[in-house]
């Protein structure tokens, strides 16, 4: 073993351990946890991490995901397959049930997006299940308000992040203490990096859903992106041409904001070599980031993931 390699995978063990450590804090600290999860490889990475914090003993949480209604299918059919394989409970709660509701809007229009509107969703079943620590996937390297975040960010009575008003965390020492109403939103894998999690996917031999590998699909391009055309969801002018190309997509949430990249990587080994060569962000295919400069923080300070 060459001394890269060696130093690759004393840095993904190093990750890991940390991770590990945080998922059993959360279980020590807290009354009632739940992992978020997405059918994405960050939270499939997080699934991995709880299996091994708590083995040979199940997962001590439920997983819970809040369903747009818009997602890819590849990936539904992923979470529920994993979920049954490991004996897992999910709770699911949805986005359209919100609109239905008339607590949120459907928008409408070229850039029409049900990703912001998961933030209601979400708060209501934090609140339906009293959970005081909600497990995420999200990464300090993905976008610059995450980066402000810390390992338990603490949350108010209305769900509402203040960037201003977080906790130091030194020493490795997570503060769980939290006043009646609030709650925590924890990251584990804050400190990796999208190559880390492919890596550890990789070294850990993790199944993932079909979309991330290149595959052949109907698409249209908008505003330099590739758009998937499979489905009635993504909104498609008359004069936007369907072509079929060869694609996979690093992110997978709601259609209607994820755009797909060119690629022949098939295998986890190829997307690792291709995501070392990359130069973009895999933020950079989704397009409710760039509503405004500061989108992803406003909707954070709304009470967003």
């Amino acid at each position: 073993m060459n001394s890269t390699i060696k130093k690759d995978t004393s840095h993904i063990n190093s990750l890991e351990n940390e991770a590990i450590y945080i998922m059993r804090e959360v279980a020590a600290q807290f009354e009632r946890p739940v992992l978020l999860f997405s059918g994405g490889k960050d939270s499939i990475t997080l699934v991995r991490l709880a299996q091994k914090a708590f083995y040979p003993a199940k997962i001590p949480f439920p997983l819970m995901h809040i369903d747009t209604g818009h997602n890819f299918p590849e990936t539904i059919e992923f979470r529920d397959n994993l979920v049954n394989e490991l004996g897992l409970e999910l709770i699911v709660r949805h986005v359209q049930d919100s609109i239905d509701e008339g607590k949120v809007k459907e928008e409408s229009g070229r850039y029409a997006s049900r990703n912001t509107l998961q933030t209601t969703t979400l708060l209501d079943a934090i609140e339906e299940f009293k959970f005081d620590a909600c497990i995420g996937g999200a990464r300090r390297d993905e976008e610059k308000a995450r980066a402000k975040e810390r390992i338990f960010s603490v949350r108010d009575d209305f769900g509402q992040w203040d960037e201003k008003n977080q906790r130091p965390e030194l020493f490795d020492m997570l503060n769980g203490e939290i006043d009646l109403g609030q709650n925590v939103r924890v990251f584990p894998i804050s400190n990796w990096t999208e190559l880390d999690v492919w890596s550890y996917i990789e070294k850990e031999n993790i199944e993932i859903p079909s979309i991330y590998f290149a595959h052949t699909r109907a698409t249209f391009l908008r505003d330099g992106l590739i758009w998937s055309a499979d489905d009635d969801v993504v909104y498609r002018d008359d004069h936007e041409e369907v072509e079929e190309r060869v694609v996979r997509f690093r992110t997978v949430g709601d259609m209607s904001c994820t755009a797909a990249v060119l690629s022949e990587a098939t295998t986890i080994s190829r997307v690792v070599a291709e995501i070392r060569e990359s130069t973009i962000s895999e933020r950079g295919a989704r397009i409710d980031d760039k509503r405004s400069e500061a989108a992803m923080e406003k909707r954070k300070q709304q009470g967003y993931f």
